[in-house]
């Protein structure tokens, strides 16, 4: 019973997380040196399913503190998991509302300034794929799109398929994107769009997970989907080479691949022995595991 407690109150809050309600849990963080039974991880959408996975395993594995250490009590492990975006994850460790931020991007020097003493975990990297519907005719012509066509299309320059290539149909290309201030956008604009801003009708998801949506239900649809979503929805988006190069884990590990982004966790101030723990197990071979099963390339 005390492990099914467990596990519904992890999985409870990462549901109640991506239909954007939010908990107040300032309450959850404590400044003295007492065992916390809890711990608290907010901010990107696309790194909140990893670790609501990677704690779950963690939760089944062990239910109580003492089975993973015997100096520690006989408590239920709690540990959970919100998605609010990755410019929220570094608010709430800034303001001390979260134990952990999570990041699908790399840190600002601003925000390192106002952590203070951040701590850094890279968990692994991740990449942006272009990428459309299976039945989108433009996979009948090419399979690769240069930067700069990608760069027209989201702009709005390429407002019809037809302005990319005359041979396609005379329809609105409908783009897809996650919200301006969410972390896979800043990668996008950094990586292919630089001070060239997206068409202001564009489609702004809530999170990745509601982007690939868009593009597998609209054959019309372009957008930047995670390469991790892309590998759990193999064969129901197609992700296009950019410049000719593929979004394969050989090319994204070498950087060959541009548009690529960390997966971080970030912690201001020591680890508390139980946090220390958890992180362990996240950052081991079995939390690579995960990681790498979830679509993602692990840091190990």
């Amino acid at each position: 019973m005390k492990r099914k407690i467990s596990l519904l109150l992890v999985v409870s809050l990462f549901i109640v997380s991506l239909i954007g309600c939010t908990k107040d849990e300032s309450a959850l963080i404590s400044n003295d040196n007492e065992f916390r039974a809890e711990m608290t991880f907010n901010g990107s959408s696309t790194l909140a399913p990893v670790i609501s996975a990677i704690a779950t395993d963690f939760i089944e594995g062990n239910t109580t503190w003492d089975k993973v250490d015997p100096s520690f009590p006989e408590k239920n492990i709690s540990i959970y998991v919100s998605a609010g975006g990755s410019g929220a994850g570094v608010k709430s460790v800034i303001e001390g509302t979260s134990d952990f931020g999570m990041l699908a991007r790399g840190v600002k020097d601003e925000e390192k300034e106002k952590i203070g003493d951040m701590k850094e975990f890279v968990l692994g990297i991740d990449a942006l794929t272009i990428s459309i519907n299976p039945e989108n005719p433009l996979l009948k012509l090419k399979d690769s799109l240069s930067t700069e066509e990608i760069m027209k299309i989201f702009s709005g320059e390429y407002k019809y398929w037809d302005d990319l290539d005359q041979s396609l149909e005379h329809k609105e290309i409908v783009v897809v994107i996650r919200d301006l201030g969410g972390g896979a956008h800043e990668v996008f604009q950094k990586s292919i769009m630089g001070d060239v801003q997206v068409r202001e009708d564009a489609i702004q998801s809530p999170s990745m997970g509601a982007l690939v949506t868009k593009i597998i239900e609209n054959k019309d649809a372009i957008g930047y989907a995670s390469f991790g979503m892309v590998n759990q929805n193999i064969g129901k988006l197609i992700p296009l080479k950019v410049d000719g190069i593929e979004p394969t884990e050989e090319n994204i590990v070498n950087e060959s691949y541009k548009v690529s982004r960390p997966l971080i966790v970030v912690k201001k101030g020591e680890l508390t022995s139980e946090q220390k723990v958890f992180m362990d197990f996240v950052l081991s071979d079995k939390g690579s595991e995960i990681i790498e099963k979830m679509g993602f390339v692990p840091a190990n």
